[in-house]
Parts: structure tokens; C-alpha cells; sequence
């Protein structure tokens, strides 16, 4: 096995965050804004680019090469690894960014390759490569959500991946599809084959308000999908700032609102 091989616990419900135990000289590495806490004897250092030891064998442009590749991710240059230092077991937390839930990935048993949305991952044992995957089609790049860009884990170690809401993992067999909001397509296994269909009708696409396109998946392989996008939380956020800002709530969009907050006194 390349990867170090760690135990873990997830605890929490709707704020998770995934409990790592190291034994002596173990990494994992994760993305910087993820630490929770962690036990003495474990030290934290900076990698440029994600330390998995591919990078590491092939040099110093190895090294920058997947360094860039992570700019062009949104992500940082750099990673950070968590290496226990001392004796017996120790542990280090990693905290979810929003509410959702963690999931759990062993490479060694996905075929050695996961595809995911470029903002998904969190954290990994150390020897996981963390890259990035292109799209070869302009349609996916254009409408597929995630632009022409998404993540890739290679290797044979655990990874965890966040997702908004309540996760369902579902199991395609050959030839079996599944069309999904593009938002909410949180990854998939490496055989699937993964495309963009868009909705038919003219009444649907002007007026059914659920977009115009769906990301189409055909097995075999398995997905994941999540209920609550950040991208749509993000928005209702945004949308009620808005509407507090231009006078106070709208009566949680009731037509009858405005009246109402004359009557409890918010329209005053």
C-alpha cells in the first residue's frame, strides 16, 4: 500500500467533522482551513502542491506542475500535513465548512480513482494525489456546473469528501443512467460515464425554474449526490440579506407579507 493507512471516526449530525488516529511517523494531509484540533506530538507543516509520493518522486517541476494545477482548482498552492511525531496513537480533527455530511472514500476498494466537485474534498491520508480532471466535451464545460474542471483522487488510501444536506450514494449498473441536478452531483467512480442533457421542452426550460440542463450518468459505477448544493444555500442566503436590507422580511414569501409586517410593526 502507498498511502499511510489510518483509522477514523465521523462524529457529529448535520456539523460533522472526521476524527483521524495516527500511529507514529503517519500523515494525513488536508486542505488549509480544515483543522479542528488536534493531540500533542503531532506537527503541522506546509507541502507544496498535495505530497502524495508521485509528486515526490518526480522532481522539482513535478512539484510545480501540480502545484498549478490547484490554482487552476481555486485552491491554494499549498496543503497541509499532520505527522505524529511521538509515540502510540494520537488524533487529529478535520471540521466539515458547512452543514452536510462527510464521506468516507477508500480508493483501494473505488477502483483507485474518485471524480468530484473541485470544492469537495477535505482531508486524506498522506500518498493520496489530489488533482485535477479535465472535460473533453465543450458541452460539460459550459453547463456542466463545475466548468471544465473537477477534482480527481488517485491512490490506494482513505479520503473524505464534504457534501451539503443529506448524502445518497447510488449504485449504476451497466447501462443503468441517472439524471441529476448539476449542483448537486457530488462525485463518482471512474467507469462512469458522465455527460450533460438538456431539459426538453420550451415550457420547461422558460418556466420550470429548475434550470436548463441535468447531469447525465450512465454506469456502471457508483454516485454520490447531495440534497443541499452550497451553491443554492448560498443563494437563499443572499437573497434574504436583500430582502432585510430593502426594509425587513417578506413574510417567508407569503403574499400576504408586506401586510403582515405593517401589522407586527416590521414595515414601519
Amino acid at each position: 500500500m502507498n498511502a499511510h493507512e489510518i483509522d477514523y471516526r465521523i462524529l457529529g449530525e448535520e456539523m460533522q467533522f472526521v476524527e483521524v488516529e495516527l500511529d507514529p511517523y503517519e500523515t494525513v494531509i488536508a486542505e488549509s482551513g480544515s483543522f479542528m484540533m488536534m493531540d500533542d506530538d503531532i506537527e503541522l507543516s506546509t507541502l507544496f502542491g498535495d505530497g502524495s509520493h508521485q509528486e515526490e518522486n518526480s522532481g522539482l517541476w513535478g512539484k510545480v506542475l501540480s502545484a498549478g494545477k490547484r490554482i487552476i482548482t481555486g485552491e491554494s498552492l499549498f496543503m497541509t500535513a499532520f505527522t505524529h511525531q511521538g509515540m502510540g496513537k494520537r488524533t487529529v480533527s478535520f471540521a466539515s465548512p458547512y452543514p452536510g455530511k462527510i464521506i468516507p472514500l477508500d480508493l483501494s476498494e473505488r477502483g483507485g480513482k474518485i471524480i468530484c466537485q473541485k470544492d469537495a474534498f477535505l482531508c486524506a491520508a498522506k500518498g493520496v494525489s489530489v488533482g485535477i480532471e479535465f472535460s473533453k466535451k465543450l458541452g460539460r464545460g459550459f453547463f456542466g456546473g463545475e466548468g471544465f474542471i473537477m477534482q480527481k483522487l488517485e491512490g490506494d488510501g482513505m479520503a473524505f469528501v464534504h457534501a451539503g444536506g443529506h448524502v445518497v450514494e447510488r449504485r449504476l449498473e451497466a447501462g443503468q443512467s441517472l439524471r441529476v441536478d448539476t449542483g448537486c452531483l457530488v462525485a463518482f467512480t471512474r467507469d462512469v460515464h458522465y455527460d450533460i442533457e438538456m431539459i426538453k421542452g420550451i415550457r420547461n426550460v422558460l418556466f420550470a425554474g429548475e434550470g436548463l440542463f441535468y447531469a447525465h450518468l450512465q454506469g456502471p459505477g457508483t454516485v454520490w449526490v447531495q440534497s443541499l448544493p452550497f451553491s443554492r444555500l448560498s443563494d437563499r442566503i443572499m437573497a434574504a440579506s436583500r430582502s432585510y436590507s430593502k426594509g425587513g422580511s417578506k413574510g417567508e414569501g407569503s403574499i400576504l407579507g408586506t401586510i403582515g409586517d405593517i401589522v407586527d410593526g416590521d414595515g414601519w
